[in-house]
C-alpha cells in the first residue's frame, strides 16, 4: 500500500543539518561543470 505524505510529521522542525554537510554540498556544486556537445550532456568535476 502506498505511503500517503499529506500531513507533516510532528518532529520536522527538528532536523537541522551540519554545517560541513552544507559547506561540502555548496563546494560539490561549485566544482561540478555541465557541457553540451551536439545535444550530449557531460558532467565533470574541477577538482
Amino acid at each position: 500500500m502506498a505511503k500517503l505524505y499529506t500531513q507533516k510529521p510532528s518532529n520536522s522542525n527538528t532536523f537541522k543539518p551540519k554545517t560541513e554537510t552544507i559547506n561540502f554540498l555548496l563546494n560539490y556544486s561549485k566544482a561540478l561543470k555541465v557541457s553540451t556537445y551536439k545535444g550530449l550532456k557531460f558532467e565533470s568535476i574541477l577538482n
